[in-house]
């Protein structure tokens, strides 16, 4: 071994405390830089390969054939800036019934299509084939009904009650499409005075959602107005799609500024402090030898060898935490797995090293400078002036001498009360950051779940029947008898009864239909509300809630995927009629990808007279025990069939689950940092003092004495960096959570951002001393213990 990689080995097992600090720093960035950097590339590069394998449309319209001919949707694919088109399609919105059983199933689009077509959005098929003949069908594997060959899905609300035959399993990339079927089948499916026409364009530039804008006015500039009832642009679906992954990306991008630029502080602050108090050491190198630059790297390497570790186990942690996130995105495309990208792994890791080897280098460099007569003449101890001024001021405190001593010392280093302040400053900062967040996520769950009732009757479920058959056994046995199903309660009586119960305060009532929209492919979840239901817990963004019939609330993933706002109406399809609503206000609303849309039950009268499944929500009145309530409902309520139970939250999901665990996580790494970061500090302080520690023994301090002294030179720093971390972690939280919020194409209003309340702020400040006190307590308890004779023999 040569003689620099000696001194770098002595210096590396010598310094154990400073190397556990770079290490434990270096492996938090890495690993909140692995995860977030690879979560970013998995969340795009799936849908980015299949949308240009598939030749993916860029924006699909959907036209009204009542207004527009097939003719005049040829001409618009001559418009400017398209670059391919496919279509007109004729399409129809039906509600299919799956193998003849009487329950319905869910309205979907179906299309027209010879072909899984080729330049513009090419179906691809994953199993089975595209039909050949009347009678056959594809399903999108995205569609309401789950596809298996050779299911029969029959349509008894159309003239002639068609049947088809499920014959391939097959996905658009744009999702233009619940189901295909063969042109030639679609007057059988279009009811008297329905139907419609589908364009698929392609453009020349379609990156942004102002050029999609762009291109939708191009193709519709010259035909009728109001032809186009609705449209799908290729940034919505692939929002949607990413959404997954991408909600975890600007917070673990949060958590992995904070480990970088924490990294660079405390490795900077190590190796200036091995030069400062090694000086005599460098002499000595120099004396023997050892070049200016041969100096530098000894300490370069020193500082690198324990990144390196540190940047291993950071890759290895980052990938281990990546695994319950990667699982939630697996099925997106129907991917067996995820994996990481290398690329992320050897970016992080050269730009991690490269940042530490920099900034060892930058602070190595005085070490480098020193003259070797300068070196060797340098002693150990401060300057003996610096800091008088602080004890003075703080002996004049009606304090403990050991309280004054240790106030005073921060003021003697003040170099090193910095760096230690910034770390705890750090700290105080992601703690700050995550108690906002987990508060965020929480009203984020509440908004969810519409459950502020103290009692609710839930609704019952509806019978969808079996997703399909099984393989063909021959001839069927004569079926056995049905055993009698208790009858559906009645939502009068049910609603009657909660009515005339003892004890009910606030009351409403809520049906959900599942409908389609013009423009849309898959199912859109329509709840209809009997009574004021504005007290149950759904959280508005903008606009109002509703009051009369004809209007709606719904969220904002619905207003982007539908190109609507507040003030526009919609049409819902897939019921008796279309229904034409109103929208009024924006809701928070995550559920079913923001896909709903929230109405009162009058809208729904004419066209879907019979809302059986029907909830029921109840706030009992003050003073009322909501045991005692629920127990009394159901003693009315067993006889019609349906049950009472106490409200309250469902479980946030494994996604609000995994990002408190991750952001915990992080947290407990960014702290351990902080802590060390101090005891490194405080380690040096009290081994620089160790005579004078031994002359205050002598004095007659007590051990305990000497404790407090060295807890106490951490407050002054613990309290600052705590009063300045705090504002700092709520203005990170102020910018990360609408980040967040963006990622998967919700705004979240003040409610949901605004969580810190002034009760909670002074204890997080506190958390800064607490910080900086558990990094200084083992330095502490080595200065009570070490012994007065050794203390005082040391130089």
């Amino acid at each position: 071994m040569s003689a620099l990689g000696k001194v770098v080995r002595s210096g590396v097992g010598r310094r154990r405390v400073q190397t556990l600090v770079i290490g434990l720093a270096t492996m938090m960035a890495v690993a909140a830089s692995v995860l977030g950097g690879s979560l970013l590339a998995v969340s795009g590069a799936p849908f980015d390969d299949a949308f240009a394998d598939q030749h993916g449309a860029h924006l699909s319209v959907q036209f009204d054939a009542g207004r527009v001919g097939a003719g005049q949707l040829e001409k618009s694919k001559g418009a400017e800036g398209v670059s391919a088109a496919a279509g007109p399609f004729r399409t129809a919105t039906v509600t299919p019934r799956s193998d003849g059983r009487a329950s319905p199933g869910w309205p979907m689009t179906v299309v027209g299509r010879g072909d899984p077509g080729r330049d513009v959005d090419e179906v691809a098929l994953l199993d089975g084939r595209w039909p050949t003949r009347s009678g056959e069908i594809a399903l999108s594997v995205n569609s309401s009904v789950i596809p298996t060959m050779g299911m029969k899905l029959a349509f008894p609300d159309l003239p002639g009650d068609p049947t088809l035959t499920v014959v391939g399993v097959a996905r658009s990339v744009t999702q233009t499409a619940d189901a295909w079927v063969l042109p030639s089948q679609m007057p059988a499916l279009t009811a008297p005075g329905s139907g419609g026409y589908q364009m698929l364009y392609r453009f020349t530039d379609a990156g942004t959602a102002t050029q999609i804008t762009a291109g939708g006015k191009a193709v519709t500039q010259s035909l009728p107005p109001r032809a186009a009832v609705g449209e799908q642009s290729w940034l919505t679906v692939k929002k949607s799609a990413e959404q997954d992954t991408a909600v975890y990306v600007p917070f673990l991008l949060a958590f992995g500024a904070l480990g970088l630029v924490m990294s660079v502080l405390i490795v900077g602050n190590v190796v200036a402090t091995a030069v400062g108090t090694g000086t005599r050491r460098i002499g000595i190198l120099k004396a023997a030898g050892f070049t200016p630059a041969q100096v530098v790297r000894a300490y370069v390497g020193q500082a690198l060898i324990p990144a390196a570790a540190g940047t291993a186990v950071g890759v290895l942690a980052g990938h281990l935490l990546a695994v319950p996130v990667l699982a939630e995105a697996e099925e997106v495309y129907g991917t067996s797995s995820l994996g990481m990208a290398p690329w992320v792994d050897l970016t992080v890791i050269a730009g991690v090293l490269g940042l530490v080897a920099a900034t060892a280098w930058g602070s190595a460099l005085r070490a480098g400078r020193l003259r070797s007569v300068d070196a060797l003449a340098v002693g150990r101890n401060s300057s003996a002036g610096r800091g008088r001024w602080a004890a003075r001021l703080a002996g004049r405190l009606p304090l403990p001498r050991p309280v004054a001593l240790g106030l005073a010392r921060p003021f003697a280093r003040p170099a090193r009360a910095l760096a230690m302040g910034t770390a705890v400053l750090f700290g105080t900062v992601a703690v700050t950051f995550t108690v906002g967040m987990g508060a965020s996520l929480g009203q984020v769950m509440k908004a969810k779940a519409h459950d502020a009732a103290d009692v609710v009757v839930p609704a019952p479920m509806p019978d969808l029947g079996p997703q399909g058959p099984g393989p063909d056994p021959g001839p069927a046995p004569a079926p056995a008898p049905a055993p009698e199903k208790q009858p559906m309660a009645d939502p009068a009586a049910v609603a009657a009864a909660v009515k005339s119960a003892a004890g009910t305060g606030k009351y409403y009532s809520a049906a959900t239909v599942r409908t389609s929209v013009s423009g849309l492919t898959g199912t859109t979840d329509v709840t209809a509300f009997t009574g004021d239901a504005s007290w149950g817990g759904y959280t508005m963004v903008s606009g109002r809630w509703i009051d009369k019939p004809g209007e709606a609330v719904v969220p904002t993933p619905f207003l982007a995927a539908t190109g609507t706002r507040v003030g526009d109406t919609v049409t819902l399809n897939g019921l008796a009629e279309p229904v034409t609503v109103r929208i009024v206000g924006e809701v928070l609303d995550p559920r079913n990808d923001g896909m709903q849309v929230f109405t009162d039950a009058s809208t729904l009268k004419a066209a879907h007279p019979d809302l059986t499944e029907t909830s029921h929500h109840i706030a009992v009145t003050s003073g009322t025990e909501v045991a005692a309530y629920v127990d009394a409902l159901n003693r009315d309520l067993t006889p019609l069939g349906a049950t009472a139970r106490a409200g309250g939250l469902d479980a946030g999901g494994d996604m609000v689950g995994t990002l408190n665990a991750l952001s915990g996580i992080l947290t407990l790494m960014l702290v351990a940092v902080a802590a060390l970061g101090v005891l490194n500090g405080v380690l040096l302080d009290t081994r620089e003092r160790v005579r004078e520690l031994g002359v205050h023994k002598v004095l007659g301090m007590t051990p305990g004495q000497t404790i407090a002294m060295v807890l106490t030179s951490v407050v002054v720093t613990g309290l600052a960096a705590g009063a300045m971390g705090v504002p700092l972690g709520v203005a990170l939280h102020g910018l990360v959570l609408p980040a967040m919020g963006d990622s998967v194409g919700l705004r979240l209003p003040e409610s949901v951002i605004a969580v810190y309340h002034a009760a909670e702020l002074l204890p997080l400040a506190l958390g800064g001393l607490l910080i900086a006190t558990l990094g200084a307590l083992l330095p502490a308890g080595w200065a009570a213990g070490a012994r007065t004779a050794t203390a005082l023999r040391t130089e």
